[in-house]
């Protein structure tokens, strides 16, 4: 048979494997960032470069993908669209920044991004950045999607969205310098919005960074993110808000090895620690509706943490352990 048969040539899977490994090497990735990244695990990475063939297609897809050798129809329509390109944009934003710099979360990262379905009015990108700001939570000191003033750290337009990066060496105090504290978030007016950031774990005394998965923190982080959601749903709602749907997807990445812990709030009242994580990533998605949401909040989260916690090999959550850790968290006691 013809080696260009209708203008497609054979694959050459041995060049596709050493574009990808260039490109990991050009970004400063490491095999395990790579590996946290694509959602695979560091010997499926490993087994790719040396140009195994056993590896399943979609595995590849999932390598290939975060390396930009991937040209595919986005499944899911605009949502996909908007999570691929803020994902993206942070790549560039960190790739000439050394390999264990804190703003590439080196030890892992969680990943959390939202759409807002339902009748939105049409707002400018000005009109958004107003909006984003009266749409901030401060319930637990360091908010999501935080809007700073200052004219260095304040966000800024690019391609037609909001964003803001806060990398290290910007900001004044040093207790700020952690991958917990170099957020990227970006925003546009159709009720989008991506976060990336570090674990607040990796950054203390006492212990290794990537060995401690806190059990509060992730209960705060998404009661957060799903009260900004609800936030930014009245501000942009064109009539009744409580018609309007969260689509919201968290990936927490970089758990392998991690041991469940109460390092946040020791008197949390969940002692147990289960095992070490066996496997890397988890992926939470849920459709919430705005109706009624802080008064759900806990029956909302209790699903979502479930899910994680089953990494570490934890049967069952309590309904009462987050419904008590939502009532910490809307009186704003961190």
């Amino acid at each position: 048979m013809s080696e260009n048969f209708r203008g497609v040539a054979p694959l050459n899977w041995q060049r596709v494997v050493d574009e990808a490994l260039e490109r990991r090497k050009l970004e400063r990735m490491t095999q395990k960032q790579h590996a946290a990244l694509a959602g695979v695990s560091l010997p499926t990475i490993a087994a790719f470069e040396r140009g195994e063939t056993t590896l399943s297609l979609a595995k590849a897809f999932d390598i290939l993908r975060v390396v930009g050798l991937l040209d595919e129809p986005v499944a899911g329509g605009a949502q996909e669209r908007f999570l691929r390109e803020s994902f993206e944009r942070w790549q560039m934003l960190v790739k000439d920044l050394p390999k264990d710099s804190p703003a590439r979360f080196p030890d892992g990262f969680y990943r959390v991004d939202y759409s807002l379905e339902g009748d939105l009015k049409h707002v400018s990108l000005y009109e958004l950045e107003g909006i984003l700001s009266r749409a901030t939570t401060n319930y637990t000191g360091w908010p999501v999607f935080m809007v700073m003033t200052r004219e260095e750290f304040r966000p800024r337009e690019v391609d037609g969205a909001i964003e803001t990066w806060l990398r290290p060496g910007t900001l004044i105090d040093r207790n700020f310098e952690d991958a917990a504290h170099c957020d990227y978030w970006r925003a546009v007016p159709t009720g989008r919005m991506f976060l990336m950031r570090g674990y607040q774990e990796d950054g203390q005394e006492g212990f290794e960074a990537g060995t401690v998965f806190d059990n509060t923190l992730p209960i705060w982080r998404l009661g957060e993110v799903l009260l900004h959601a609800e936030n930014m749903a009245h501000l942009l709602a064109k009539d009744d808000p409580n018609t309007i749907t969260i689509r919201l997807r968290a990936l927490y990445a970089g758990l392998r090895g991690r041991q469940l812990k109460s390092w946040a709030n020791p008197l949390s009242g969940l002692f147990l620690e289960g095992r070490p994580a066996r496997s890397d990533e988890v992926l939470l998605e849920a459709e919430i509706p705005v109706l009624d949401l802080k008064q759900r909040l806990a029956q909302h989260l209790h699903p979502l943490v479930a899910t994680l916690f089953e990494r570490f090999e934890i049967e069952s959550v309590s309904s009462d352990f987050v419904a008590r850790e939502v009532a910490r968290l809307s009186k704003g006691k961190f």
